[in-house]
């Protein structure tokens, strides 16, 4: 079939590893040592950089890697009125990852580490005193004659750990007002972007597959709420959020088990909310995540429907060991079972650099990891 909206058969999730002179500047500046216009001026340096990159790799989409980003979702979410950002709890940590494995004891990375989460506390009335990406889509786009792609994260992010109880009474004695006003903010960004001329956007919402753990449903009950109900609530609440985005934009879900420094804090497959998720929400395609067994099969990508496209994250970004073209090949076959070949495409299974540190794996296996995205994707669509 034909899309008619964006539709790229390589594709990436959007968090790059962060350069060495980035990460000096980001620690220079947060001990004022520089001021805040070097470090943006290191931060544009580093971000034109990775666009030649991805260029060089053969990407028609590209990203900024947000770079600008302390992790994918409290940047965005600190600029709302309303909310505040505070320490998580130990019950919410990630599950590290095997430090035994040679490709992550080569990295010369410290990986004694326990990655808990941060939470969002609602304490008075939530609205977006003004865009938070457009700035930095504009400087995107301002450095590649490819599509630009902005991420932003899920609105579920402002309400799951916690529920209820995170959301203040005074505030919103009415529950359902503190969701209206959500949407009011992600329909204002999705307008401002387009306003600046950005066709596709990507959602990242972890969030959803943590109703696949026992553990984190566990969370949501004792927050007084019943997992497949808020599930409901949450697809529900996405889809409003996007409802009103113009026909030519483009918007693309990326769902996984969480990512940092290759942790994860969800395992299992997507059967058990694929009905709700993959066939519930209202996206233009999917990002998915399938590089190892916590993944599961390809048997729930039945519930898409036959207008939505697949991007499949076959492609680790936790590890360096650089996957073979034929078994991706094998794998992209497997799901075609289950949706038609030319509604997929091929992508990493998550980003490289979720929060700032970045994933145990080197910049060097990182762009072969990318470039052979593009190749794989060429050789099985004849395009990317």
């Amino acid at each position: 079939m034909k899309f008619k909206k964006l539709f790229f058969r390589a594709d990436q999730v959007g968090s790059l590893l962060r350069p060495p002179e980035l990460l000096s500047a980001r620690d220079d500046y947060e001990n004022k040592k520089i001021t805040f216009k070097e470090l943006k001026e290191t931060e544009n340096l580093a971000i034109a950089k990775a666009v030649k990159l991805q260029e060089a790799c053969g990407f028609e989409v590209v990203v900024d890697g947000e770079f600008r980003r302390e992790n994918w979702w409290i940047d965005f979410v600190k600029e709302l009125s309303g909310v505040e950002i505070q320490e998580g709890k130990v019950e919410q940590a990630f599950i590290a990852p095997n430090t035994s494995r040679v490709d992550v004891a080569d990295c010369g990375h410290d990986h004694e580490w326990k990655y808990v989460p941060k939470n969002v506390l609602t304490t008075g009335k939530l609205s977006l005193p003004q865009a938070v990406t457009v700035k930095d889509f504009n400087f995107l786009q301002s450095h590649t004659s490819k599509v630009a792609k902005v991420t932003i994260p899920s609105p579920t992010r402002l309400h799951f750990h916690g529920g209820r109880s995170a959301v203040s009474k005074a505030a919103y004695p009415d529950i359902e007002e503190f969701f209206e006003d959500i949407i009011q903010i992600y329909r204002q960004e999705i307008a401002a972007l387009e306003k600046a001329g950005c066709q596709y956007i990507q959602i990242d919402d972890p969030l959803m597959t943590y109703f696949i753990s026992e553990r984190m449903r566990e969370e949501v009950k004792q927050s007084g709420d019943d997992p497949d109900q808020r599930l409901q609530q949450y697809v529900q609440l996405t889809n409003a959020c996007i409802h009103e985005r113009l026909p030519t934009t483009t918007i693309g879900i990326h769902v996984c088990r969480g990512n940092s420094k290759s942790g994860w804090i969800a395992e299992g497959g997507y059967e058990r909310i694929a009905n709700e998720v993959l066939g519930g929400l209202k996206v233009d395609h999917f990002l998915l995540e399938y590089d190892d067994v916590r993944s599961g099969d390809f048997e729930p990508l039945r519930f898409i429907p036959s207008d939505v496209g697949v991007v499949l994250g076959l492609v680790t970004t936790k590890f360096g060991h650089l996957e073979k073209k034929d078994d991706l090949k094998r794998r992209i076959d497997q799901a075609s079972h289950w949706v038609d070949l030319e509604r997929l495409g091929l992508s990493p299974q998550c980003g490289f650099a979720s929060t700032v540190e970045g994933n145990i794996i080197t910049h060097d296996d990182q762009w072969k990891k990318l470039k052979l995205v593009t190749e794989v994707a060429q050789e099985v669509w004849g395009s990317v």
